[in-house]
């Protein structure tokens, strides 16, 4: 009998072509990673095959089916400080110089694709080590969307095990974090409070963004993106940016052909020209 979690190639250029017209992921030569992603899904669903669950995708208009598939397809492991030097240089340049800019208190800060809530808190968490007792002059609460309603509710949760702690400092852990459990630690709520999540499509317009933004972080999300959707929305990101805002991606990701605009200024941080 043939297994239930054979992917057939229609089905997969049907599925990855569905990915890219609705979410700009392009995941045609990842078919081993949607096999192992959705094979438990398949099997747990009651679907009799792979092509039975992919028909359902195509013919479904939304709901729980098309959030459970985003959330699977899109979401990487992540933990608290990936990518420390980001942080050090918000913290040592991008800090600094705008809030020496900034006359209102109003500092503009965007998690693009913040899956599970950690990057957005450790941003949270290096504005509020850096403002100190000045914090409460100023506005920092900071946007953080996703597509996946999945990992959203996951990061207002704000419960984490103590594996995606371990790059935390013993003081950062203790001021930010209660335990909660043998292994598990929840956000504070006054950081929580410094964050808004909300779902959100980067393939969609930006235009209900009314105020441009001092620093947008979107890492580890291009990489699901060919280069004509990466050029798109580079060009977005550095229009949703004031002149001078910085736009962090992911170490392993490059900013070739959508460099206009943009000067690069440290690893993977690029400034607004």
């Amino acid at each position: 009998m043939e297994p239930k979690t054979q992917l057939h190639e229609k089905d997969f250029e049907n599925l990855w072509k569905f990915m890219y017209e609705h979410y700009g992921i392009n995941l045609q030569r990842k078919k081993a990673l949607i096999e192992g992603r959705l094979a438990l899904v398949v099997e747990q669903s009651g679907y009799m095959n792979f092509h039975d669950y992919v028909e359902a995708v195509l013919q479904s208009r939304g709901g729980e089916l098309i959030e459970n598939l985003v959330s699977r397809l899109t979401t990487n492991y992540t933990y608290f400080m990936r990518e420390s030097e980001h942080y050090d240089f918000m913290r040592q340049v991008a800090l600094p110089e705008w809030t020496g800019k900034i006359k209102n208190g109003d500092l503009r800060v965007w998690s693009a694709g913040c899956s599970s809530g950690e990057e957005p808190y450790s941003i949270a968490m290096t504005i509020d080590e850096y403002l100190g007792f000045e914090r409460a002059k100023w506005d920092t609460q900071i946007l953080a969307t996703d597509i996946s309603p999945q990992v959203l509710d996951e990061a207002k949760r704000g419960v984490y095990p103590e594996l995606r702690l371990r790059h935390l400092s013993a003081v950062s852990r203790a001021r930010y974090f209660t335990q909660c459990g043998a292994d598990e630690w929840k956000i504070s709520d006054e950081l929580a409070s410094q964050v808004v999540f909300g779902q959100f499509n980067l393939m969609d317009s930006f235009e209900k963004f009314r105020r441009p933004f001092h620093i947008i972080f979107c890492r580890n999300v291009m990489i699901y993106f060919d280069v004509k959707t990466r050029n798109e929305l580079a060009t977005k990101f550095r229009d949703a940016l004031e002149p001078g805002g910085y736009m962090f991606l992911g170490m392993s990701e490059i900013m070739s052909g959508v460099r206009p605009g943009f000067q690069s200024v440290a690893p993977a941080v690029f400034r607004k020209i």
